[in-house]
């Protein structure tokens, strides 16, 4: 699937400046930047001009890269998935010593040609997760700014009343923005 990139909207020409004219290639070059949050969730184009991003504004710049580009059957996907440290390694100790073997952690991924896709990191490997994932939805590239945390966030606080989970939801946020602390570093 190796489509050029065609289109002339400022975000195809921005990749174009930094060497990419195929969604090979973007993809390559994606998954290569570091994870960190940008300093706008809501501007895709800082994952290319900061040279960094998380799964929602890689993942989400690439699906916005496809639909520009007319790059057939790629779908953005958000999935809720049982984040642990067997399955999520980087947020090392972040859950030791709490009542909990997991968090729920909301993670964008792409759908390519119904395979699911991890473009987070070059250790990303969305078969790590498959078996976690709680609940997965199709959503837009404008849905990673509040959509995201506010399905998230809803999520969590009806795991925590039907799961009796002895926390507080914001206790629950707090060891949750740990464990990212820690995949950032």
């Amino acid at each position: 699937m190796n489509h050029p990139l065609t289109s002339t909207d400022p975000l195809t020409e921005l990749a174009k400046q930094k060497g990419i004219s195929t969604w090979n290639e973007l993809t390559t070059f994606v998954k290569t930047l570091p994870y960190g949050r940008n300093n706008n969730r809501s501007d895709l184009s800082l994952v290319l001009s900061e040279m960094k991003g998380t799964c929602s504004s890689k993942h989400a710049l690439l699906k916005q890269m496809a639909d520009l580009n007319h790059i057939p059957d790629v779908k953005l996907i958000l999935g809720i998935y049982k984040m642990n440290r067997l399955n999520t390694p980087g947020i090392g100790t972040a859950l030791d010593g709490f009542p909990v073997d997991f968090i729920p952690e909301a993670h964008c991924y792409l759908k390519v040609a119904g395979e699911r896709m991890d473009i987070t990191t070059p250790a990303s490997d969305i078969k790590n997760l498959e078996t976690d994932i709680m609940e997965e939805r199709e959503i837009t590239p404008g849905d990673v700014d509040t959509f995201k945390v506010d399905f998230h966030q809803t999520f969590i606080r009806k795991w925590i009343a039907d799961d009796r989970i002895p926390l507080t939801f914001e206790r629950i946020w707090q060891i949750r923005e740990t464990c990212i602390n820690h995949l950032s570093a």
